[in-house]
């Protein structure tokens, strides 16, 4: 059975008509004969989307209860049995209600497809799983339903509709998305012309995203190799020169031109992982390109151009950045070099060759790393000295060997030179060699004259077959001592990125190990300290360096007072200190300082963060107060104003039992306010955690009462079991009785008809415990934490609740006296919530804490 298809409609904001374009595609394909049941669609009581829906076939919806509130769901069996070809189903991020088969909609959507049912659903851009951190920055608000981002990627057809904030606005103050009690706070908050502006952007750039996904897939499945100029995209090729940073910061530009431009920056290793780049170069020049917006890739391959072209196709690049050959005019002369041949094969890319002060200046390599050591190189040259003259009398023993023959045997001699010396013994041993054999073994003997020119080609080929033996040989060594320290080098970065891969503070990690792996004393990251007006300093002051990290003992606390110094960028240093590193362990120790000072930033970004966290928390509670009083305080306000004005009115006249009436209204109107607003006061102050806690010792049997009295005739049934024993608690009265009332209060709105909760009391472990017992629906363990938020009111969809701050004050309260309150399932159904304080007789005299 081929599986069915999905087609989306994305929208960057509540009202924008993803509903109504569904709707409309829906009855389009209805009036083509296609067999199309509307699964569920959530009208949100807008009249234009309710009239599209028309006499489209609907399957009935599913009812569930949850905690003793009746709600509808998708009905997943009656839409499979039905069969349709097309099934209509809103809002593909919803989150379900317990008891449901799939915790997600779009779980149920997926089992519709697998059945071979094509689907048409619809989904906000915030409710993406990838974005949904930045719409939290954007907005101040947190969606809780969020979908994966591969879901919405795997349909078929992904459609936006969209609306210009403008717009959107109008329609929302023409009442066509929300009701009128709520137009005014909308459009003060969410939908604020900056918001919508920014997620529209984030829906565009998402959907360009997909649609370039799509462009990459069809392009792979027709072999398509030449470039599509349907997007910019500047790829800037590295070599780890010096030259890294000009060419980057010139790509970027490039790519700033084109707004949305990826800029790509690639490196070509050589397959035999033996070129001779500078590891730490690199590593700083990635962090530039990241720092840029780019990304950085590094591919293998022994032909540069080649290598780099099909890479720039692969990623379906517009344009290529290289820097100008380092090469000197003689090489260039004999290889048109990377630049050249790359612009000659690029066809339709375009290639930008950028100049720098490296350009023509040759390579720099720092030179050749001896392939032997100083004593292998010493015997060599002695076997040259002396084995050439030993072997020369030897053959001159032997009067019946041909020149041929004295030939095989000295090019045996100047390999085995070689093999011991390397390059210049052999060098010397061949030099030796050639003219020993046309002294003693070449006619006319004992002279250097050669009579036949048989025999002179002879001593040629010894010669230049001795010099390039001598010289693969060399580069043999050569090669196996580079791979031995490539080997090692990445055997201590394996082994540092491990270290701090495990540690959960990447820097001091970063540095311990770097200690560890040279037996270093000590090591430092400095940094300059700016000046009065912001300006970093000069480097070559002493008392300007701040030390920023440390590990070890007696760490350096500027660039000269310690045996190494590395230099990262023009701010900060990383100095050695316990012992010179030789040249070669130079190159390791930069690439650890590049990545100490990207683990630096990070620690310093995180530190911010940590520092805004609580800002922003503070700002998303302003926002979401906001939002909730402009109901909650204009209720009782409204009540007690009406039953006041009723009383002053001259037009009615009331009895007695009226007018009593009317004053136990406003009464219990200014009752319910002054609760509200201490509630937020409180709120307010242990946030900013100036909150007075006065505690003293206080019996459970004298607090419960008040608690329960305070909550009028609601509370007359609620059974209360406290032992005449128990000890008496240490506590704020106040608080105490405060926080009762709510747990109590949060416990009789949930309990069914006829069965109260139940308050009982016991002490265990120095604490006193105070259980409030309650049989009502319960809530799942998983969602325990969040009826502590501030402003959540779990299982509620409107406003008539309050502003959610009973039980998260409570547990603010309870932990400013010390104490906790923690939740529990009932046995046989509903919520316990558990409070426990310290016992008074246990923890001493009473004072006052802050």
């Amino acid at each position: 059975m081929p599986r069915g298809e999905l087609r989306i409609y994305l929208g960057a904001a509540p009202g924008v008509g993803k509903t109504y374009a569904m709707l409309q595609e829906a009855r389009r394909r209805a009036e083509r004969g296609t067999d199309v049941v509307i699964g569920l669609v959530e009208t949100h009581g807008r009249p234009h989307t309710a009239a599209m829906i028309g006499d489209l076939e609907q399957v009935p919806r599913r009812a569930l209860a949850h905690r003793g509130v009746e709600f509808t769901e998708l009905d997943l069996d009656a839409l499979l049995a039905r069969r349709p070809e097309i099934a209509v189903v809103d809002e593909l991020a919803h989150t379900n209600v317990p008891g449901s088969r799939n915790d997600k909609r779009w779980q149920d959507v997926q089992e519709l497809l697998d059945a071979g049912i094509c689907v048409l659903s619809t989904v906000n851009v915030q409710h993406l799983e990838s974005v949904n951190d930045v719409v939290a920055q954007i907005t101040g608000t947190t969606q809780r339903e969020t979908i994966p981002d591969a879901v919405v990627r795997a349909a078929e057809q992904v459609e936006l509709v969209d609306m210009t904030p403008e717009a959107l606005r109008r329609r929302m103050a023409h009442g066509n998305i929300y009701r009128p009690d709520k137009i005014d706070a909308a459009l003060g908050n969410y939908f604020r012309i900056g918001n919508l502006t920014a997620l529209r952007e984030l829906a565009l750039i998402w959907l360009a995203d997909k649609v370039d996904d799509q462009l990459g897939a069809y392009r792979a499945q027709q072999g398509i190799s030449d470039t599509w100029e349907a997007r910019e995209r500047v790829v800037v090729a590295l070599t780890g020169g010096p030259e890294g940073d000009t060419l980057i910061r010139r790509a970027a530009r490039v790519a700033a031109r084109g707004r949305g431009a990826d800029l790509l920056a690639v490196h070509v290793a050589r397959s035999d992982g033996l070129a001779g780049v500078d590891p730490a170069r690199l590593a700083r020049q990635r962090v530039l390109v990241e720092s840029l917006g780019g990304t950085y890739h590094q591919v293998l391959g022994t032909d540069v151009p080649a290598a780099l072209l099909d890479f720039a196709r692969g990623v379906n690049a517009t344009q290529l950045v290289l820097g100008a050959s380092r090469r000197g005019r003689f090489a260039q002369l004999l290889s048109r070099g990377v630049g050249v041949t790359t612009t000659a094969l690029s066809g339709p890319i375009d290639v930008h060759l950028v100049t720098h002060p490296q350009a023509g200046r040759g390579r720099r390599t720092g030179g050749l790393p001896a392939a032997l050591s100083r004593r292998r190189r010493l015997l060599g040259f002695a076997l040259a000295g002396l084995g050439m003259p030993a072997l020369t009398g030897a053959l001159s023993a032997l009067p019946d060997l041909t020149l041929t023959n004295d030939i095989l045997l000295f090019l045996a001699g100047v390999v085995g030179v070689a093999l011991v010396g390397g390059l210049w013994p052999a060098l010397v041993a061949a030099l030796g060699g050639s003219l020993l054999l046309n002294w003693f073994f070449t006619p006319p003997f004992h002279t250097l004259t050669i009579a036949e020119a048989d025999n002179l080609l002879a001593l040629g080929v010894f010669v230049g077959v001795a010099l390039a033996v001598s010289w693969v040989v060399d580069v043999a060594a050569r090669r196996t001592r580079e791979a031995a320290r490539a080997s090692a080098d990445a055997q201590t970065l394996a082994t540092v990125a491990g270290g701090v891969l495990r540690g959960e503070r990447p820097l001091p990690a970063l540095l311990d190990r770097l200690r560890e792996t040279f037996a270093l004393r000590a090591v430092s990251v400095l940094e300059l300290a700016p000046d009065a007006r912001g300006r970093p300093n000069r480097a070559y002051e002493r008392d300007v360096w701040r030390l920023v990290a440390a590990v070890g003992e007696a760490p350096a606390t500027s660039p000269d007072a310690g045996e190494t110094a590395v230099p990262v960028d023009d701010r900060l240093t990383v100095v050695l200190a316990g012992r010179r590193l030789e040249a070669a362990d130079r190159r390791v120790v930069e690439a650890f300082a590049a990545q100490a000072a990207v683990a630096l930033r990070q620690e310093r970004l995180a530190e911010e963060a940590a520092t805004a966290r609580p800002l922003a928390e503070a700002d998303r509670m302003r926002t979401a107060l906001l939002a909730a009083v402009s109901h909650d305080l204009r209720t009782p306000l409204a009540s007690a104003k009406a039953a006041v004005s009723s009383l002053r009115s001259h037009d009615v006249e009331f009895d007695a039992d009226d007018r009593d009436e009317l004053l136990a209204t406003a009464d219990e109107s200014l009752d319910r306010l002054g609760r509200l607003v201490a509630n937020l006061l409180d709120m307010s102050r242990l946030q900013a955690g100036a909150l007075g806690v006065a505690a003293a010792a206080i019996g459970l049997e004298d607090v419960v009462p008040r608690a329960l009295d305070e909550l009028g005739p609601a509370a007359a049934d609620v059974a209360t079991d406290i032992p005449a024993d128990l000890p008496a608690a240490l506590a704020d009265p106040g608080l105490l009785e405060r926080v009762l009332v709510n747990i109590v209060a949060n416990a009789l709105r949930h309990s069914p008809p006829g069965r109260p909760p139940t308050v009982t009391a016991s002490a265990h472990a120095g604490q006193v415990e105070l259980r409030v017992i309650d049989t009502g629906p319960g809530i799942p363990e998983d969602q325990w934490e969040h009826v502590f938020l501030p402003f959540q009111r779990l299982g509620d969809r409107d406003n008539q609740t309050g502003v959610g701050l009973g039980l998260a004050l409570s547990r603010g309260l309870a932990e400013a006296m010390g104490g906790s309150i923690t939740p529990e399932t009932t046995p046989g159904g509903g919520l316990t919530m558990v409070l426990r304080l310290p016992a008074a007789t246990l923890t001493g005299t009473e004072g006052p804490q802050e």
